[in-house]
C-alpha cells in the first residue's frame, strides 16, 4: 500500500499525459484556461499541453500526499520530502519556461540526491540509512550492511543515468516513450533489483531473537 501511495504522482502523471495526448483539444483548453497565467508568455502549444498538464497535476498530487500525512499527523520521510520539494522545483520550472526538458531531468537529479544522501550518511555521519531502515526487519553482518548501502548508492546513480539517455539519446523527442519509461521502466528496474538484492541477502539474514 505504501508503495502505491509513493507512486501516486507518479501513476497521475502517467495518465493525465495519456489522457491528455488522445484529447489534445480539451488539454490545449485546460492549459490555457488554468494554466497560462503561470507560463512566461502567457501561452502553451497543443504540443507541449500534454507534458505541461501532467506535470501540474503531479505537483499537485505531490503536494496532497504531504497534506494528507500532516493532516493524519503521519511521520513522513525525508525521502518524500526531498521528492517533492524536486518536483515542486522542476516542474515549476518546466511550466514557467513551458520547456519540458526540466521535467525530464527531475528523475535524474532525485535518484543523484539519494545516493548522494547515502553516501554523505555512511562517509561523514558514519550512519547507514538502509540499515536505519530495514533493521528492524532483518538482522544482517556489518559488512553486508555497507555493501547493501554501496549497492543502492550504485543503482540510484546508474538510474539517474538511465533516465537522461532514454529523455535526452534513446528516445529524443518522443516524449510518450519517455513517460512510459518513467512509470513502467522505472519500476520494473526497480523490481530486478530488489529481487537481486533479495537472492543476495538470503544466505546472510536471520530471524529476529
Amino acid at each position: 500500500m505504501k508503495f502505491l501511495f509513493d507512486l501516486f504522482p507518479v501513476i497521475l502523471f502517467f495518465a493525465v499525459f495519456k489522457w491528455a495526448g488522445g484529447h489534445n483539444d480539451a488539454a490545449h483548453g485546460l492549459v490555457n484556461q488554468f494554466l497560462s497565467g503561470f507560463v512566461a508568455g502567457g501561452a502553451v502549444s497543443a504540443e507541449q499541453s500534454p507534458i505541461i498538464l501532467a506535470t501540474a497535476i503531479a505537483i499537485l498530487a505531490s503536494i496532497a500526499q504531504i497534506a494528507y500525512l500532516l493532516v493524519r499527523r503521519k511521520k513522513i520521510d525525508v525521502m518524500l520530502w526531498v521528492s517533492v520539494f524536486i518536483i515542486v522545483v522542476f516542474g515549476g520550472l518546466t511550466i514557467y519556461f513551458n520547456n519540458k526538458y526540466f521535467i525530464m531531468c527531475k528523475p535524474t537529479i532525485l535518484y543523484w540526491c539519494f545516493a548522494i544522501g547515502l553516501a554523505y550518511s555512511e562517509s561523514i555521519l558514519k550512519k547507514n540509512m538502509i540499515r536505519t531502515m530495514l533493521e528492524e526487519q532483518i538482522k544482517l553482518p556489518d559488512q553486508v550492511w555497507r555493501r547493501l548501502n554501496l549497492a543502492w548508492i550504485a543503482f540510484f546513480a546508474f538510474m539517474g543515468i538511465i533516465n537522461l539517455l532514454v529523455a535526452f539519446v534513446i528516445f529524443k523527442g518522443n516524449d510518450d516513450a519517455w513517460v512510459n519509461f518513467k512509470l513502467f521502466g522505472g519500476m520494473g528496474l526497480m523490481f530486478a533489483f530488489v529481487v537481486c538484492q533479495s537472492v543476495f541477502l538470503a544466505k546472510y539474514m536471520e530471524e529476529p531473537k
